[in-house]
């Protein structure tokens, strides 16, 4: 069993900062020589150098498997029975030994500290105090993700600014979700006034890239009260939310590309509409690349190797009902018989699929081998993780402007959601309701990780509605299908028996996870009741002036 206590990922964060080439390129070069803390700090290259691991390496663990697993696997966008970093989060059935939960645990935890020690390392330098803020907003972006992150799925979790303390007494009690999202958009709100407006280097954030996570942020916590059964959210955090996604989407040097098949090639990384996603180094060693391929590619005559078992990773028959007949997103996102790529096994003219079509396979973080580029090698797609696209701020948008009404039709919020459409092949919407941008947020974002935590969010004011939604998935039968690329229709195979599977109990305990067993014997704190958090520093209030 895989342990990674809180406690110990101090002792990699503390004593070791890894410095990277401070070139335009520095997200795409490997770590150099580790640098101790005592000299480190002194100029802005050093700031750069501490910082840009922050955009890879930190998070490997939770992108190797979790990013996915939980974001699209919980959600039942996707379904692997024979993959343990899936199935247990499809069939609602992990535990505190589940290997990836562990893992993704460690992993946030791992970008909380060692953003704690930037922020720490910096704050103690005697560099002008202006640069200082951007790297500090630099690491508090990161902190603040990661623990958005860690609430939406632990709820009560404990909240670090400094990793000495929990190696001092690692015992302590959680702080609330309530706090714990105060302390992410604190975080992102000071990411929001100091990062610069433009990126110093290709990849790096921009304070837009901060005002577009914080429309995610104040859109989670608008539905969080003491009753999950509301039904409203708070007028407050829904204008906060707007007015983020706003000054993103107006001020913001971003803007959506035209054809959505762009946005996953390799050349297209850092594309316009990227406004935060992790680095991975091409034919980088193991902890700065991008595993996905591996896990999803259909068979070796795509990757060129053996690294390819994705066989029996599939899209759900729940997602694939979700696509318009002429939604051109879902070639783009899933593989279905008869489907052509010319992408991949370019030297032979492009890649068909050819199996049964009674099942759809992965395409988005699927990208070819060696042969079709070379900075693809084995078990690594050297393919950005989006984080955080334009289109998610522009729903977010569209979901702020609805707020607690049955519809609207406000103009701006339709005209974001119809530039989506229209990149899609559909027709456009004349008014939006909740079901209308939770599909368009199910297909535009599918396989990004992102799905559950939608699904999360409303469960904060309307549980027993997310309930009754993920009851009426069916995951536990799987009923065969006939699958017709050309128009994205599902047809019921009535000649072949429904599989039922065992499934965890869906009621109100799916919207949290069990923290991993070895941080509760280690910390048997973590299951008492939370306790207040001391806020500190002053909350930012002139972001919207």
């Amino acid at each position: 069993m895989k342990k990674i206590h809180i406690k110990r990922i101090f002792l990699f964060v503390a004593l070791t900062f890894l410095g990277t080439s401070c070139s335009d390129e520095f997200l795409n070069k490997e770590p150099n020589d580790l640098i101790t803390k005592e000299n480190f700090f002194k100029t802005e290259d050093d700031f750069k150098a501490a910082t840009a691991p922050l955009y890879n390496k930190v998070w490997f663990d939770f992108n190797d498997k979790f990013y996915y697993g939980l974001g699209d696997g919980r959600a039942y966008n996707l379904y692997a029975p024979y993959s343990d970093y899936i199935y247990p989060f499809a069939d609602l059935t992990e535990t505190g030994l589940t290997g990836p939960l562990v893992s993704a645990w460690g992993s946030l935890y791992n970008v909380v500290q060692q953003s704690n020690n930037v922020i720490l390392g910096i704050e103690g330098s005697s560099i002008n105090q202006n640069i200082k803020n951007k790297y500090i907003a630099e690491a508090r972006f990161m902190r603040g993700t990661a623990y958005w992150y860690l609430t939406s799925l632990w709820g009560n979790v404990i909240i670090s600014t400094n990793p000495a303390d929990l190696v001092k007494n690692p015992a302590v009690n959680t702080n609330s979700a309530k706090d714990a999202y105060e302390f992410a958009i604190r975080d992102m709100e000071f990411a929001a006034k100091f990062l610069p407006e433009t990126a110093g280097q290709t990849g790096r954030l921009t304070k837009y890239s901060a005002f577009g996570m914080l429309s995610r942020l104040y859109l989670s916590v608008s539905g969080l009260s003491d009753n999950p059964n509301s039904g409203t959210r708070s007028q407050e955090y829904l204008d906060l939310a707007k007015k983020a996604a706003e000054k993103a989407i107006t001020e913001g040097p971003y803007s959506i590309l035209e054809n959505y098949a762009d946005l996953f090639k390799v050349d297209n990384n850092n594309n316009s509409e990227s406004m935060f996603a992790l680095q991975w180094v091409p034919n980088g060693t193991y902890g700065v690349t991008n595993t996905h391929q591996a896990y999803f590619a259909l068979g070796s005559d795509i990757t060129g190797d053996d690294a390819a078992w994705g066989y029996w990773t599939r899209a759900s028959n729940d997602v694939l009902y979700e696509y318009e007949s002429k939604d051109k997103r879902r070639h783009d996102t899933w593989m279905a018989d008869e489907d052509f790529y010319p992408e991949i096994n370019k030297a032979n003219g492009g890649y068909t699929v050819d199996h049964e079509n009674t099942f759809v396979n992965v395409k988005k973080g699927v990208v070819g081998s060696t042969k079709d580029n070379p900075k693809i090698s084995k078990q690594n797609s050297a393919l950005n993780t989006y984080m955080l696209r334009l289109a998610e701020v522009y729903l977010n948008y569209a979901e702020a402007t609805l707020g607690n009404n049955a519809s609207t039709s406000d103009a701006t919020a339709l005209s974001y959601v119809n530039a989506l459409r229209k990149r899609a092949g559909l027709d456009p919407k004349t008014s939006l309701t909740y079901e209308d941008i939770r599909h368009e947020r199910r297909v535009e974002l599918c396989m990004e990780g992102q799905y559950w935590y939608d699904l999360v969010r409303r469960s904060y004011y309307k549980q027993q509605e997310v309930v009754n939604y993920v009851t009426g998935q069916s995951r536990g039968v799987i009923v065969p299908i006939t699958y017709a690329a050309a128009t994205n229709t599902v047809s019921v195979d009535a000649t072949r028996d429904s599989s039922p599977r065992a499934i965890g109990a869906i009621d109100t305990s799916i919207f949290l996870l069990p923290y991993p067993e070895s941080e509760v014997i280690q910390n048997p704190l973590l299951n008492e009741a939370p306790v207040p958090y001391e806020f500190k520093d002053e909350k930012i209030t002139d972001l919207f002036n």
